[in-house]
């Protein structure tokens, strides 16, 4: 399946910067005279040269200026400069034209002196990155990290056919394509990268991290395990042969269905209307997918949901078989009254000892427990950890201070 994933950049500066002038010439068409240019990193280092290219077309002249910078200014099409001190600095380049005309773009350049610590996010599962991801990531640069939050593959603005499909290994692949992007950036110490997960993409994250060790730490918010929840049922009500088999039945009539008209049904998102009698826990999901605090007409979630067997994958999976295996940092997030805590509860202890109700497998205890811990916020719900709530309950400097520990920023 081809797909491609989008990612939306929360953080540093752009690489390329457009303005555009237009002359009306005495006869004949008009004509465009367009500044721009580029420089080859997005946040510069105290003592090491970032190039900048002069890109304008039809310039017959130009000069630069870089505060703090050697050379501090230059007539060249391209200069390569190096900044004294670090701080954000301001910059401009001056060109002139064949007409004589002059077009000037101010602009700055944070300058660090080190490469900076970077957080890739993503969830809830059915969510896109406008919504939870969004704000998670937005709030930890505000705290100082690059930070990236992405749609997964066959959702959001992502590419991949059929819509609305979810996999543990290309879910656990979207995590670590963005562990990759993250690596490579000019901007990026390689040894600094973290990840969070929210709700269903907790568990990924989890399954992220006991595979890529380039992950130094992990944040699991208000976690599902997706593979436990489709295998098992919510609470395990349906953990049997009979109700598994049920289950096969119903999602092989889907995909027989769907091979021969060539086309999938929507599933649904959040059910709507609500019913009155519907568990407190759907009533948390209506309340943020379905209202104006969470809405958004590209999610799956608020929307027309996963198509039926868009989540098969997941229910004949047990993808958090190696987590007691994790070597790095991990602090599990939940809610007091979440109905998913058993999700997170049932993670850690099998993350720390090896064994865990839920978990058929028992396994050898973990060999660096000290740095694992397991959060519970006092009365709070599993939509509370989304965007906070009504009382504002994300332990947001609990986030930055695991961080910044656990990747010594």
């Amino acid at each position: 399946m081809k797909k491609t994933l989008l990612f939306a950049v929360l953080a540093g500066v752009m690489a390329i910067c457009i303005s555009s002038c237009k002359k009306e010439p005495q006869d004949g068409p008009k004509e465009t005279y367009t500044i721009e240019f580029r420089q080859d990193m997005n946040v510069a280092l105290v003592g090491t040269a970032v190039k900048f290219t002069d890109l304008s077309l039809g310039a017959t002249s130009r000069t630069w200026k870089f505060q703090d910078g050697t050379p501090a200014t230059s007539t060249d099409a391209e200069v390569s400069v190096v900044f004294g001190s670090f701080g954000q600095k301001n910059c401009s380049l001056e060109v002139t034209f064949p007409d004589k005309s002059t077009q000037k773009k101010e602009f700055t350049i944070q300058v660090n002196e080190e490469l900076s610590a970077a957080i890739a996010v993503s969830g809830p599962f059915g969510a896109i990155k406008e919504q939870c991801s969004g704000l998670y990531a937005m709030t930890m640069a505000e705290h100082g990290y690059i930070t990236l939050a992405f749609d997964p593959s066959f959702t959001g603005e992502s590419s991949g056919k059929p819509r609305r499909t979810a996999s543990p290994d290309i879910n656990t692949e979207d995590f670590l394509a963005a562990v990759d992007y993250l690596s490579q950036r000019s901007d990026v110490d390689a040894e600094k990268i973290g990840i969070i997960g929210i709700c269903g993409w907790g568990g990924i994250a989890l399954n992220a991290a006991a595979q890529d060790p380039r992950i130094k730490a992990t944040a699991a918010m208000t976690m599902y395990d997706m593979s436990r929840v489709n295998g098992n049922g919510y609470f395990d009500a349906d953990d049997n042969e009979e109700a598994r088999l049920a289950a096969r039945q119903a999602l092989a009539a889907e995909r027989t269905k769907a091979a021969q008209s060539g086309n999938t049904t929507p599933g649904g998102g959040v059910v709507d209307p609500l019913p009155e009698d519907a568990p407190q826990f759907v009533k948390d999901y209506y309340d943020y997918y379905k209202t104006p605090r969470g809405y958004h007409p590209r999610s799956g979630n608020s929307n027309d949901g996963w198509h039926p067997f868009g989540c098969q994958a997941y229910a004949n999976t047990r993808f958090l078989y190696y987590i007691n295996e994790i070597r790095n940092a991990v602090l599990i997030v939940h809610g007091e009254k979440a109905h998913s805590r058993y999700f997170g509860e049932a993670a850690y202890r099998y993350m720390l000892d090896g064994k865990a109700e839920g978990y058929d497998a028992v396994r050898k205890p973990n060999p660096v427990p000290e740095n694992k811990e397991l959060l519970i916020i006092p009365g709070a719900s599993h939509c509370d950890l989304y965007d906070g709530g009504k009382d504002k309950v994300i332990p947001w400097g609990k986030l930055a201070s695991f961080f910044n520990e656990n990747m010594k920023k």
